[in-house]
This record gives structure tokens, C-alpha cells and sequence, in this order.
């Protein structure tokens, strides 16, 4: 390309709407076109808008009309716009792109989820994503001796569409258990001919190195894994009845002054410390705090509704939602998004953030939302006295945790007696 006004040649690395090499060439052809009287010159538009496929051209003006309803940003909107260009281009009439190209064959600043969205408003989009799993499920038993390989890829295969009584597991679940199952198996395979020579003892000895979330679930994919063999008749028995793995629970003890202190410092952001405080004040899981909408938060009246319970909002929540809420609006402000948290994956579209934006720094120094929501429970239980119902109806708990933590409350009030000199307490 070459300069509009002195048509000398553009830098190969120029921006696509580049007209003129410099400013002094862009302020020389706007004095002449006022002294002439020619008209300004049309803005640059993407070539997708104008390509001369139909196909390309309706998609890419859908694209721009989602840009403007959805506060997209100009690189993004063009960033989808290239993607367009990309997967559509030479495709035959009638057919659909494959969802393994949206996300392979465009440059890396495309987003895919705005692409695929678009395709997939316009029927333009093929998912093969179980093409994909299935490809893992060749992998991973590959490797796996012949007596285990045949009863896993069975079992594996099955958990994407269900059976008779299983119901169907997503992508997540079938790339967790199979991550989780794949090393024990290859274990059992150096010493066993068959899956059916595994004997409960060996279900202890493989969790007994794990512990919390890893154990569990290690444990939940050895029990689909049986569970689906025994039902099929490749092995004689289950060896995983009876293999109890306990519940993941947050700590049950006071958080320490040290460790009070410790969060504070790690929760800088804004949203760090709105999900501090609703953890903090008013025991809210980390779950509730990711699905919290806006429709659920009433700052004129002071009031919050968590986990369908309706509350009255904390000082510390309300300065910290406050404090959120304006660093929302300033950073996003045309965002769709009805979740309270948003982050710069989900600011453009509906859903709510992952699990790490709501543990951020937390989890790397030891500490968790469960663990803040735990104590706050347990100060209540520690203040007011060890009442169930208190709890339940403060918390929105039910029965057995309420009694859970009322336990572990009377144990802490116990042992703070005993500890007493003896004349302290008559």
C-alpha cells in the first residue's frame, strides 16, 4: 500500500487502516481537500464487511451487530472479524466449520468464544468436540496394558452420551477421571494380567498417598471405573464398596490474628476484597459469591440476597461492593454481563468467572473462601453460643452442618474452660 497523499510506500508492518506516512502527509491532503472542496474520505471498514461472499458478508455484520449490543472493543470486534475471514474463506456451500478449526486455525488474537458465538448464531458451526475426547480416550488407553486398556476405553467411552443407569458426563469430568485413573492403572498393569485381579487393598494403598480434593477424586473415577465394570460383568466384584473418602471440608478451627492479617494483605483488587467480605460477613461460599447477580444486590436499602436467602448488607460488604461496583462500571461499562464479578474473559459475555478469579493469591499461600466463610461461622457459634438454630437461621445452613459446627464450638469453649486456672471460672 502507498501513502494516499504522496504515494510513497506504507511500512510492511503498518496498521490495515493506514492512509499516509506520516502526520505531515495526513494534514497537507486535509488542506487540500478544504481548498478543493472534495469530500472526506470514507472510513476504512474491515474487508469482511464487504466481502463479496455472502456467507462471509452476513456473518460479518452480525458480528458488528453483537459488537455494538455487547460493549465489544474495536480489537476485539476485529480480532472476530479476521476470524471470519479465516474460517469462512473457500468454504463450500452449505457446510459448517468445525468448532477443532475455530479454535486451531485463527491467529491467537482472535477470541474464540465471541467467533464461535457468532458462527453458532448463524448455524455456521459444526461442534466436534467429541472427536476430540475420543482421541483422548485412544491415548490414554493406549498406554495401559492389555488386560485394563479394553474394560477403560468401555467405560471411558461411555461417559459422554450415559447408559441405561448413568446418566452423561461432561468433557471435564471424562479428562479429570481419566487423568486421575490413567497412573494406577498403569501401576496395577506392571503387576496384574486383568482389572478383575484388583482387590480392595490395592483401592487403599493407591489413595492412601492423597489427600483432600486429589483423593476424592482419584476415588470417584476407581468407583465409575468399577462400578460400570461390575454392571457389564468384566470383573466378578467391586472392589471399591466400602471405600469411604472424606468429605472436602474447610479446616474446622478459629483462623489465627497472623492469619487474619495474611488475607488482608493478599486481598488487594477491588473484587479480592469484595469476595473477602462476603465470605467473611456473611459466609458466603465461593460458589454463591461467582454466581452473585446485580438483581440479587440492594445498595440503596442495604440489602443482599445470597443463595436465594435475603439479608441485610454488612458495613464491610457495602463499602467493598461499593468500591467494586464503581471499578466495574469504569472498566466495563457497556458490559452484558449480570454477574456482580466479571473479569476481562467473561466482561463481554453471560456467565460467571471460574473458580480461580474468586481464589486468586488465597490458594497459593494456603488459605481459602471456605476456610474465611468456616471461621465466620464459627465466631457466630463462639459469640452467640453453640445453638443450631441460631446458625441455621443466620446462615441458611442445614440441620447436620449447623450441628457440625455447634459441635466443634462447644469442643473449643470446653477446652478454653479446662485451660482456666481454677479459680478463674467459680
Amino acid at each position: 500500500m502507498n501513502c494516499v497523499y504522496c504515494q510513497a510506500p506504507l511500512p510492511a508492518a503498518s496498521r490495515r487502516d493506514r492512509r499516509y506516512c506520516n502526520n505531515s502527509c495526513r494534514a497537507w491532503a486535509s488542506y487540500w481537500r478544504g481548498r478543493n472542496g472534495d469530500p472526506a474520505p470514507q472510513p476504512w471498514q474491515h474487508e469482511a464487511l464487504a466481502a463479496e461472499d455472502p456467507t462471509l458478508a452476513a456473518a460479518a455484520r452480525h458480528a458488528q451487530q453483537l459488537a455494538e449490543a455487547r460493549g465489544w472493543s474495536r480489537t476485539t470486534l476485529r480480532g472476530v472479524l479476521d476470524g471470519l475471514a479465516t474460517v469462512l474463506r473457500d468454504l463450500p456451500s452449505g457446510a459448517r466449520v468445525p468448532m477443532s478449526e475455530v479454535r486451531d486455525r485463527p491467529h491467537r488474537d482472535v477470541s474464540r468464544p465471541r467467533l464461535a458465538e457468532v458462527l453458532g448464531d448463524l448455524g455456521l458451526l459444526r461442534d466436534d468436540s467429541t472427536a476430540a475426547v475420543r482421541a483422548l480416550i485412544e491415548r490414554v488407553t493406549g498406554e495401559l496394558a492389555p488386560g485394563f486398556a479394553g474394560p477403560a476405553r468401555r467405560w471411558l467411552l461411555v461417559l459422554p452420551d450415559g447408559g441405561p443407569r448413568a446418566k452423561p458426563r461432561s468433557q471435564a469430568t471424562i479428562y479429570a477421571y481419566s487423568a486421575a485413573a490413567r497412573p494406577i492403572l498403569q501401576e496395577w498393569g506392571r503387576t496384574y494380567d486383568h482389572l478383575r485381579e484388583v482387590t480392595p487393598a490395592d483401592i487403599y494403598t493407591a489413595l492412601e498417598p492423597m489427600s483432600g480434593y486429589p483423593r476424592r477424586k482419584t476415588a470417584d473415577a476407581l468407583r465409575s471405573l468399577f462400578r460400570f465394570a461390575k454392571r457389564n460383568g468384566l470383573v466378578f466384584t467391586d472392589p471399591t464398596v466400602g471405600v469411604r473418602t472424606p468429605p472436602i471440608d474447610p479446616a474446622m478451627r478459629p483462623m489465627t490474628d497472623g492469619e487474619i492479617r495474611a488475607i488482608e494483605d493478599l486481598a488487594g483488587r477491588p473484587a479480592e476484597r469484595l469476595a473477602v467480605a462476603l465470605a467473611a460477613e456473611h459466609a458466603a461460599r465461593s460458589g454463591t459469591i461467582r454466581r452473585l447477580k446485580l438483581d440479587d444486590v440492594d445498595l440503596p436499602n442495604r440489602r443482599i440476597t445470597l443463595a436465594g436467602h435475603d439479608q441485610r448488607l454488612g458495613d464491610l460488604t457495602y463499602r467493598a461492593m461499593r468500591a467494586w461496583l464503581g471499578h466495574r462500571r469504569a472498566t466495563w461499562p457497556h458490559s452484558p454481563n449480570p454477574h456482580v464479578l466479571i473479569s476481562r474473559r467473561t466482561a463481554l459475555g453471560t456467565g460467571p468467572v471460574c473458580h480461580e478469579f474468586v481464589r486468586f493469591s488465597l490458594g497459593d499461600s494456603g488459605f481459602s473462601i471456605d476456610q474465611i466463610r468456616a471461621d465466620r461461622i464459627l465466631h457466630e457459634a463462639l459469640t452467640a453460643g453453640p445453638d443450631p438454630l441460631h446458625l441455621s437461621l443466620v446462615f441458611n445452613l442445614d440441620h447436620a452442618t449447623a450441628l457440625r459446627y455447634t459441635t466443634v464450638a462447644e469442643q473449643i469453649l470446653s477446652d478454653e474452660l479446662e485451660q482456666q486456672p481454677t479459680g478463674e471460672h467459680e
